[in-house]
């Protein structure tokens, strides 16, 4: 099979039926099966999907609401196609743009192409300013240059969407996990309509999670593979000034000096003991580090090929 579209919906019964409508229109002639993942919706989704989905079409209805990054998991597990793509239900995707995103991977040798939405109709101040915010956040602390994190549709080769690792809220960051990966990736203008029917899932109250992820993903992109460097060396930094501050205290007690009730010996102190639980918190994720790929038999790095020209 070419191409699986996986598509997480939540509560989005009266977009349904324009979505296989806009679906079939713009798939037609390639091999392709849909993937909808009910993501816990309350409303008459499940129903609407079972009276009006086509013979390729898959439902996979989750027990809950378990997120948007949970629910794209799900169907990217479910899939089969050499490609995936992944897209929202609520109509502001067109998939009209896939057969494009799809000729741009296989002309350029890409292993993903993420949609950038070009004019965008979302709401000024609740969506498009916080967006440009965590957008430019994410780029200046990830590396990672795109101007559109937060676009659902993208188009993945099979083996790249199969091994992002998405959990928690984690589908704002897929272009960051690609990098890590390294897969090679393109961003291209797609389109982006006014949503139609029913509201927007999210808001302006997502700030926090975001950045909390954030300062995840930074800390997975430059330590998952290496943790005691960034613990080690705060460790080793703050246990040096916490001695040196002691030792300060220590020659002025010799001098006779009463330091008793200086507040900078218990700074001295308290830096210590923190400098000292650091270290150990970097030898301690190391061994987690190590258990993880040593358990179950993970590589540290993936081979794109191997070119043997002995065979």
């Amino acid at each position: 099979m070419k191409l699986s579209v996986v598509i997480p919906l939540m509560n989005e019964a009266e977009s349904i039926g324009p979505l296989f409508d806009a679906l079939a229109s713009a798939l037609q002639g390639i091999d392709h099966e849909i993937i909808l993942v009910d993501d816990g919706s309350t409303d008459s989704t499940v129903a609407e999907i079972k009276r009006l989905a086509p013979a390729n079409a898959r439902l996979v209805v989750l027990n809950k609401n378990y997120g948007q990054t949970a629910a794209m998991s799900a169907g990217i597990d479910e899939a089969q196609g050499e490609l995936i793509a992944t897209m929202d239900g609520d109509l502001q995707n067109d998939p009209a743009d896939i057969p494009m995103m799809i000729a741009h991977l296989e002309s350029k040798g890409l292993d993903v192409v993420a949609g950038r939405r070009a004019g965008r109709k979302d709401g000024m101040v609740l969506r498009k300013i916080p967006s440009k915010i965590a957008n430019a956040m994410i780029r200046n602390l990830t590396n990672v240059h795109i101007r559109d994190y937060g676009c659902t549709l993208k188009v993945f080769k099979r083996d790249v969407a199969k091994n992002l690792g998405l959990y928690g809220e984690l589908h704002r960051f897929i272009p960051v996990l690609v990098q890590l990966y390294g897969a090679r990736m393109e961003e291209v203008d797609v389109r982006h309509h006014a949503r139609k029917y029913g509201k927007s899932k999210y808001g302006i109250g997502r700030t926090l999670r975001v950045l909390s992820d954030l300062f995840f993903m930074v800390f997975y992109q430059k330590y998952a593979h290496r943790p005691m460097h960034l613990f080690g060396s705060l460790g080793f930094v703050t246990l040096f000034l916490g001695l040196g501050i002691n030792l300060y205290l220590l020659v002025l007690k010799i001098l006779g000096n009463d330091i008793g009730g200086r507040p900078l010996l218990s700074l001295g102190v308290i830096m210590t003991f923190i400098g000292i639980q650091l270290i150990t918190t970097g030898f301690i994720a190391e061994f987690i580090m190590r258990t993880y790929y040593e358990s179950q038999n993970k590589k540290p790095y993936i081979i794109r090929e191997i070119i043997d020209k002995s065979k």
